[in-house]
């Protein structure tokens, strides 16, 4: 198999991974989404740490780095709770579109971050994929006379900003490895980060969970995990623009699992967003494998 189409398979592997762990977030029921990520994010710091140990890894890796792992560790772990938030108040496929605005995020803030310029078919592909995006969020003015909301419903807005802290926690991510910060460290950190933001929360607001819960959220980590492992191993086959436009199997993915297990059907101005988004990230895929060949 070519190396390409094996980065291929582990891109929608860690797709599959990742509609994986919305559904087991949602199923695990009526558990304050601070809650959840904390359960998540024990998982990721076991392995993360039992990698770092396995490849010897040193912990002096982030020396002169600490402020950009410290704030990629912060918006991701703001997308994180987001992204929980949105999954528990929408469709999971809704709120996986939403998340996967990311990339486009990434565009913009890698301007100012990373001083890279953004290519004109760039910039219509982000303003194409934004347009996109209204049919997901359905403000006052695409929703039904009979709205009660005059703007866009508040579930829908986490479910932006997911997407957004993403995109800048992977743009901060990009400098930080161009350093030489080792990728481990920064999920190890991340996962530690995430964990001690979200722990206050648990000792003085605790919900009790019962078995089912918990197992939901420990497959949740589980499957997070595995997202982690197979991303990671499809961009070690591929670089990420050969790969990205694979990732929105995401959705597909999202779709099926929630409306197998969930009964879930999002309506049409959902399916209207979703193929405007990813047509956006085909014609940006298509245009710069024609530019980089």
């Amino acid at each position: 198999m070519k190396e390409k189409n094996k980065g291929i398979l582990c891109i929608i592997c860690a797709a599959f991974f990742f509609a994986l762990m919305n559904l087991f977030v949602k199923m695990s029921g009526d558990i304050p989404t601070l809650q959840k990520a904390f359960f998540r994010n024990v998982v990721a710091i076991f392995f993360s740490l039992a990698l770092i140990i396995k490849n010897h890894v040193p912990f002096s890796g982030c020396k002169g780095n600490w402020h950009l792992v410290f704030l990629r560790s912060a918006f991701g772990t703001l997308g994180l709770i987001f992204n929980f938030y949105a999954i528990d108040h929408l469709n999971i496929s809704d709120a996986s579109m939403l998340n996967k605005l990311s990339p486009f995020f990434a565009i913009l803030f890698s301007y100012f971050i990373l001083k890279e310029k953004a290519k004109p078919y760039q910039l219509a592909c982000v303003f194409a994929a934004l347009c996109g995006t209204l049919f997901i969020l359905k403000p006052g003015f695409m929703a039904s006379s009979g709205s009660s909301h005059p703007f866009i419903p508040f579930p829908a807005l986490i479910g932006l900003l997911s997407g957004m802290s993403a995109g800048l926690a992977y743009t901060l991510l990009r400098k930080a490895a161009g350093r030489g910060v080792p990728g481990n460290l920064i999920v190890f950190f991340f996962s530690v980060f995430s964990c001690l933001c979200s722990l206050p929360y648990c000792i003085t607001a605790y919900t009790p969970m019962d078995l089912k819960q918990l197992l939901f959220l420990l497959l949740a980590g589980l499957a997070a995990t595995g997202g982690q492992f197979s991303i990671t191993a499809a961009y070690t086959y591929a670089p990420a623009n050969e790969l990205s436009v694979y990732d929105y199997s995401q959705i597909i993915f999202a779709g099926i699992l929630g409306f197998v297990f969930l009964g879930e059907m999002p309506d049409i101005l959902s399916y209207i967003g979703y193929v405007v988004i990813i047509s956006a990230s085909v014609v940006m895929f298509i245009l710069r494998s024609r530019r980089d060949s």
